[in-house]
């Protein structure tokens, strides 16, 4: 009854730009669409990783890179009232993800689920066994599997064992919103304190950039996507030194429908250091990823920073906070397969009562049908 659960390598050359005739270097083919589409290699696969965190974009990012031809995962989660487009992730791989980061102690909310925790090592190709049988299933033919799922950028680590027992390749997105905006989309959702909000942003984030730096891997703004998806793509295939796999006339009419203004649900001010040491982590951490997706080179240092002083925290609070949030996601799970026992139990009632009352329907007709032929009867009976 799962599906009636809600969650809730190098940089290549910038090849992409370089098509492009002299003088329009910031045309990309999502306007020219003059190159054929990718060739779906019979070999070799590439995945598409949308990495980050919840709520910073990864949504919007992956349907442009499905729409450009990227392959989406044969179970998607649908769109609720908090992401009306919806999420394009894989449920049941977030399902499994929020089940591993469990096992270790740890959930999707948790400041310090940077960075991975192995588990002792039969455990450890348990859960590998498992992931590659859900990639299989989730992924079955994909040239170009596209996996969009928050959670498995903490689990980055796992995933890319999977990826590497398949043959696949990978290729990295990874979105930048601002964490201010990140936290007020989590306060309307969640409940949560912007201080729990930022920390988390920070965690999923370093997570990020630290478990791709061998893989080509593009740094997306969130607000440069929605003012200029174009120049963006020209940016992602320039870091990926390759195409999209097929974006066409039609697919980039689509991506200009779906990537709007109202997107943007929330504004931020220079308001982190304002959340004390939580804020101060965030801000570097931004500061850093701001600059990466202006095409800028900032230095790692303030990055190694930022993760040195959140492990540093993590060491005098993580035991205790990382072992609330398991047992809160633990809490949350069981709560969301019990409603939806209740809602399968409703169904089969509901069910039940529907055919109750046909079976009383046809029931009162069979019995007024006799009762006609009993009344023709004695009729028939009182003439002779």
């Amino acid at each position: 009854m799962q599906q009636l659960v809600r969650p809730f390598n190098l940089g290549g050359p910038a090849l992409a730009i370089n098509r492009l005739p002299p003088g329009r270097r910031t045309r990309t083919t999502a306007q020219t669409m003059s190159r054929p589409p990718a060739k779906a290699a019979a070999g070799p696969r590439t995945a598409y990783l949308v990495l980050g965190m919840h709520r910073s974009g990864t949504s919007a990012v992956t349907q442009l890179l499905a729409l450009a031809g990227a392959d989406l995962p044969k179970n998607v989660m649908p769109g609720d009232e908090h992401n009306a487009k919806g999420y394009f992730e894989p449920w049941k791989i977030a399902i499994f993800n929020d089940e591993r980061l469990r096992a270790a102690g740890s959930a999707w909310d948790d400041p310090f689920a940077y960075p991975y925790r192995p588990l002792p090592e039969a455990e450890e190709q348990a859960w590998l066994d498992r992931a590659i049988a859900l990639f299989d299933e989730e992924f079955p033919k994909a040239a170009w599997p596209l996996m969009k799922d928050p959670r498995a950028t903490v689990l980055l680590p796992m995933w890319r064992r999977v990826l590497d027992a398949r043959g696949v390749g990978a290729r990295c997105v990874i979105p930048v919103r601002h964490p201010l905006a990140v936290a007020g989309s989590l306060r309307r959702r969640d409940g949560f304190a912007d201080e729990k909000s930022v920390l988390v942003w920070s965690a999923y984030m370093l997570a990020a950039e630290a478990y791709t730096r061998d893989l080509p891997r593009a740094f997306v703004g969130y607000d440069a996507l929605l003012a200029d998806w174009r120049a963006e793509v020209a940016r992602i295939e320039a870091a990926h030194g390759a195409p999209l796999p097929k974006l066409t006339a039609r697919s980039a009419k689509e991506i200009d429908g779906f990537l709007t203004p109202e997107l943007r649900h929330n504004a931020v001010s220079d308001g982190l250091k304002g959340l004390g040491w939580a804020g101060e982590i965030a801000a570097d951490v931004f500061a850093w990823f701001e600059a990466k997706a202006a095409g800028k080179s900032p230095k790692i240092a303030l990055l190694d920073g930022a993760a040195a002083r959140l492990a540093e925290r993590a060491r005098d609070m993580g035991a205790l906070i990382s072992s609330t949030t398991r047992d809160l996601a633990a809490v949350r799970a069981e709560l969301m397969e019990a409603r939806a026992r209740l809602e399968v139990a409703q169904a089969f009632e509901t069910e039940a009562r529907a055919s109750i009352a046909r079976l009383e329907d046809g029931w009162r007709a069979a019995q007024s049908l006799l009762d006609g032929i009993d009344a023709e009867l004695d009729a028939a009976l009182a003439e002779e």
